[in-house]
């Protein structure tokens, strides 16, 4: 599986529509869609999931009138349940010959918590629209969220969102393991993490992310703890060591200053993560809160990404639903950038 970095042939992403939960969940939400896609078709496609052919033609009107290129936008017309793109949308790895596939494990709207029945076939439908081949995992119950990858043979989870009977329940964690050997995996680094803490049972890419193989992005030990990872995880996240053996360096990006105040002027009872930013070939997608924390943590993230313009998106309205930026985007790798 290349690395996130690695260039893109374009992103994907899942249209917010109302037919789950409504036309105010769709308006409240939608502006955000509008700036990923103005910032990363800048840089690389992007490939738009529609709900139906009125939806495509609502979005497709829609985006020519902000007077984004749309030479760089494409649709493919397959029903959701939702919007979370790195979670069942299509993720792409490379075979023992070099060709790209859509690696297709199994969902189930993160333990049976919401509507997913369209969802689960997304992989399989999208595999048919591009005529690319689809490797049937669905024995194995695991969001896109749940993993990170250093792309040098480590691997980074939370058990509470994968070793769990609401997802595997007739899996053992070395049975999981044996599975991701597939993706080049040789070492693995397991977070306990907290069941229920939230909708995901507590995803990897909210606290964490693989700068290099060598580094890990994530935040302090007392941010750490008020994000609600144990004392033992806090430990074994900032003692972790790479597929060499080696000691990883970190990163500490801050969380919010303060819990997130929605435009409603309701505040949320949890502060914003950083961590949960996107990496395009032109940009870096931030989560931003309206918070102070928001310029620092968008500096220290534009240090790491020289080369990329860091773009800080208002990620409040889809927050309060329990996600971010990352976990509305899946990169597809360029032809011929391998990864493992």
């Amino acid at each position: 599986m290349p690395d996130e970095k690695s260039e893109h042939e374009g992103t994907w992403l899942q249209w917010p529509h109302g037919y789950t939960y409504g036309e105010d969940y769709k308006k409240g939400i939608e502006h955000i869609w509008i700036k990923m896609a103005s910032s990363l078709s800048e840089g690389e496609k992007v490939h738009i999931v529609a709900y139906n052919q009125a939806e495509k033609e609502k979005i497709n009107k829609m985006l020519t009138s902000q007077e984004l290129n749309m030479n760089m936008i494409d649709f493919f017309i397959v029903p959701t349940d939702d919007v979370w793109a790195r979670d069942n949308g299509p993720i792409f790895v490379y075979d023992r010959n070099k060709n790209l596939k859509i690696w297709d494990p199994g969902f189930n709207g993160w333990g049976k918590k919401t509507p997913f029945a369209q969802d689960a076939l997304l992989r399989e439908r999208l595999s048919r629209e591009l005529s690319m081949e689809r490797i049937d995992s669905h024995h194995l119950v695991i969001e896109g969220g749940a993993i990170e990858l250093d792309g040098n043979g480590t691997f980074l989870s939370t058990r509470s969102s994968v070793v769990n009977k609401n997802r595997n329940p007739d899996l053992s964690e070395a049975e999981i393991e044996n599975d991701l050997g597939s993706l080049g995996v040789t070492n693995f680094i397991w977070l306990d993490g907290v069941p229920g803490a939230d909708i995901t049972d507590f995803h990897i890419d909210g606290f964490a992310k693989f700068y290099d193989k060598s580094t890990i992005i994530t935040f302090s030990e007392n941010d750490l703890a008020e994000w609600g990872l144990s004392a033992k995880d806090i430990k074994t996240l900032l003692n972790a060591k790479n597929a060499s053996g080696e000691s990883y360096k970190y990163v500490y990006l801050p969380l919010s200053q303060n819990k997130v105040t929605l435009e409603n002027g309701e505040t949320l009872d949890y502060k914003g993560s950083y961590a949960n930013f996107y990496i395009g070939n032109t940009v870096v997608l931030v989560p931003n809160y309206n918070d102070p924390h928001d310029k620092t943590a968008n500096d220290i993230i534009q240090k790491l990404y020289t080369e990329r313009k860091v773009v800080g998106i208002d990620a409040r309205e889809l927050y309060k639903d329990g996600g971010m930026i990352h976990c509305v985007t899946q990169q597809q790798p360029a032809i011929g950038d391998h990864g493992l």
